[in-house]
């Protein structure tokens, strides 16, 4: 009785500290429960209730609830104070449904499908969705108004809602196809030249696709750009796990030459084409039984070059590392007065870590360059000095090439 004895203000604060004061003891008693009972779970799931603050958003809704039925107490501010508490639970309330969309977000990334299909874009259009009909609604209230009414208003104002909106619809548009065709998943690693992309997606949203260059900067890149310009998905390479090699070797065409007899006998001692050359001995001596003034341009012989190249596709075929069943080339390419003649070498190696594979690429040109004198070839180097001495000769005094 004391209490209804005090005046207005003092009671109405009193009222509003009991209001905080449940808030604050809800707060305390409710949370530090769940918390014991989540923490003993053995799931790793549940923990994301706490990390979306789902909880704390739900004791948000006793004050509220408190202050919308009790403040009829104090009829001098029933008025307003149901429709500040009106304001406030529908605030809560798409609080709630966010946080809790968060939640389902972070628990369908737990499962695997999540990598093939994230959700994060339809989630954030389901909260524009939420947020625009809370904002209605609290319109509808204060104006005293059918929110059905206020709607249908808006409907007349659909060029105007698709200009503000223009960007949300076309990221909707593009996450869809980019979903529904698998274009881009996170951990993909994809280049884009034209906004600078070069390095993994690390986050797909409904406005923007967030990369990470290796470089490490972070790059976002609107959604519906992927639709507008094109880019690489390297995800393909990882799939098959092999990575390709597309790298020429410049052959200097004034080293490429005919094959002397005591050449092609030196030659017989590479493992690696002993028994291309024995066969092509045979082919060429059938070929040249007419030949009989023996003069080279009247009949066939081999090559420099066309040994060299019979080298390389049998040394890469027995690389461990050069997958058989893909694509093999060991071709020659248009030469050029400024590039020689370049010796493509196309294959694939079961590598796709970039270090090792680079690594690995290495090696390979590396063998095949210093194999190069064997053959009497030299690599094309613009403005080199050459030496003009038998490359053969030299390249053959290598321990057991003795004559």
């Amino acid at each position: 009785m004391k209490f209804l004895g005090l005046n207005i203000w003092v009671r109405f604060a009193l009222f509003l500290f009991a209001i905080f004061f449940s808030y604050w003891i809800s707060k305390i008693v409710i949370l530090s429960l769940f918390k014991k009972i989540l923490q003993k779970t053995k799931s790793k799931r549940d923990d994301l209730i706490l990390k979306n603050k789902l909880l704390h958003a739900l004791v948000l809704l006793i004050p509220g609830i408190l202050l919308y039925y009790f403040v009829n107490l104090f009829p001098r501010f029933e008025y307003y104070g149901q429709k500040i508490a009106f304001i406030y639970l529908t605030c809560v309330f798409v609080l709630i449904l966010s946080r809790f969309l968060n939640f389902c977000n972070d628990l369908y990334n737990t499962f695997e499908i999540s990598k093939n299909r994230p959700i994060k874009g339809y989630i954030q259009l389901i909260k524009i969705f939420i947020y625009i009909i809370g904002s209605i609604f609290i319109i509808s209230y204060l104006l005293d108004k059918s929110p059905w009414g206020i709607l249908s208003g808006i409907g007349a104002l659909t060029a105007v809602v698709l200009i503000v909106f223009r960007d949300t619809i076309l990221s909707f548009v593009a996450s869809l196809q980019i979903n529904s065709y698998g274009l881009l998943r996170v951990g993909d690693w994809i280049e884009m030249p034209s906004f600078g992309v070069d390095g993994d997606v690390i986050d797909i949203s409904l406005h923007v696709v967030k990369v990470q260059n290796f470089d490490k900067t972070i790059i976002t890149v609107p959604t519906h750009k992927f639709l507008d310009n094109s880019f690489k998905n390297w995800r393909g390479m990882y799939e098959v796990g092999a990575r390709r090699i597309k790298r020429s070797i410049l052959i200097d065409q004034s080293s490429v030459r005919f094959l002397s007899p005591e050449e092609v006998n030196r030659l017989k001692k590479i493992k690696l084409i002993e028994g291309y050359l024995r066969k092509k001995e045979e082919e060429l001596a059938k070929a040249n039984a007419e030949n009989k003034d023996r003069i080279v341009l009247n009949g066939r012989y081999l090559t420099n070059l066309g040994t060299y190249r019979a080298y390389v596709v049998n040394y890469l075929q027995r690389h461990p590392r050069v997958v058989k069943n893909l694509t093999f080339l060991v071709r020659h390419l248009q030469p050029e007065a400024s590039k020689g003649l370049p010796l493509e070498i196309y294959c694939f190696v079961d590598e796709t870590r970039w270090a090792e594979y680079e690594r690995l690429q290495a090696d390979i040109f590396d063998h095949l360059l210093a194999a190069l004198p064997f053959f009497g070839l030299r690599a094309y180097q613009r403005n080199a000095l050459v030496d003009t001495r038998d490359e053969v000769a030299k390249a053959f005094e290598w321990p057991g090439f003795d004559k």
